[in-house]
C-alpha cells in the first residue's frame, strides 16, 4: 500500500481527476486548501504573523493550491499517475504541480469489509 499525495497548483483539473477516479474505481482521497511557501513569500520584505491575515484581505487573486491523498495499492500508482498526466497535460508543464507516493508499514480502516 502506498499513500499517494498530491500537490495540485491547477485547482480546475480537481473535479476532472475526481471524476476519473472514480471511474477506476479509485476513491477516499481527502482535499486540503493550501499554499506554497514561493506564494507564500512572494513580493514580502518582513512577513508578520497578522500581515499575512491582511494580505488575504486585501490580495484575494493570490493563487491557492489543493493536496489531496489517498491510501493506493501499489498496482493503482501507474493508473494514478495516468489520470493526473492525462487531465493535466503532465506535470512537466510549469506551476502545475507535483505528485509522490510513500510506502505504508501500516493501514487500517481503509478497504471495506466483505
Amino acid at each position: 500500500m502506498q499513500l499517494f499525495v498530491m500537490v495540485l497548483n491547477r485547482t480546475e483539473y480537481l473535479d476532472e481527476i475526481f471524476s476519473r477516479m472514480l471511474e477506476k474505481k479509485i476513491g477516499g482521497a481527502t482535499v486540503l486548501d493550501s499554499t506554497g511557501m514561493m506564494r507564500v513569500l512572494d513580493g514580502d520584505d518582513v512577513d508578520f504573523p497578522m500581515t499575512g491575515i491582511l494580505r488575504q484581505l486585501f490580495n484575494p487573486e493570490r493563487r491557492q493550491s489543493k493536496t489531496f491523498f489517498c491510501v493506493l495499492k501499489d498496482e493503482q500508482i501507474p493508473e494514478m499517475m495516468d489520470i493526473i498526466n492525462s487531465v493535466t497535460g503532465g506535470l512537466h508543464t510549469p506551476d502545475s504541480g507535483v505528485a509522490f507516493a510513500l510506502p505504508l508499514s501500516f493501514v487500517e480502516g481503509v478497504e471495506k469489509k466483505r
